[in-house]
């Protein structure tokens, strides 16, 4: 478990390629979440975002997916992930980092089961011109 500051996160950020302008469809919705964006910079065809997102206790991102590569570390709290077969694929706490495969083909959704706020640095590395998310139906889970 290594821990990643905001501020390596955005270094590690600057000398890459990034675009900007967050936007997200509306087929399953988000509850509870929040984001600040803290570095938005594009750089020949790539968009790098660097956004916090919190997530209220009981809350979601929604199921969705991402068009370009998403690299985020928990700085609070748990997120239980899981992908389009509705398992879970993973549970991460402080300190931890995940990856986010991305395309149409691995829709997922992030959870905060806990009482607690979950808050996350998330780093975006999306085609220009492409959101950074894009919402998607339920694919068949018991959940949202």
């Amino acid at each position: 478990m290594r821990t990643f500051s905001r501020l390596a996160l955005i270094t590690a950020v600057i000398g890459l390629t990034a675009a900007t302008a967050p936007a997200v469809a509306g087929a399953t919705p988000g509850r509870g979440v929040s984001a600040v964006t803290i570095f938005d910079q594009t750089v020949g065809g790539t968009q790098h975002v660097v956004r916090e997102i919190t997530i209220a206790p009981g809350g979601s991102t929604g199921w969705h997916y991402h068009p370009g590569p998403v690299k985020g570390v928990v700085t609070k709290g748990v997120l239980t992930h899981n992908d389009f077969t509705c398992a879970v694929d993973g549970v991460y706490g402080p300190g931890q980092f995940i990856n986010e495969r991305h395309g149409t083909g691995y829709v997922h959704i992030g959870r905060n089961l806990t009482n607690a706020p979950l808050v996350l640095e998330v780093l975006y590395r999306n085609p220009v011109g492409n959101p950074l998310a894009v919402s998607a139906p339920n694919p068949g889970c018991s959940f949202e």
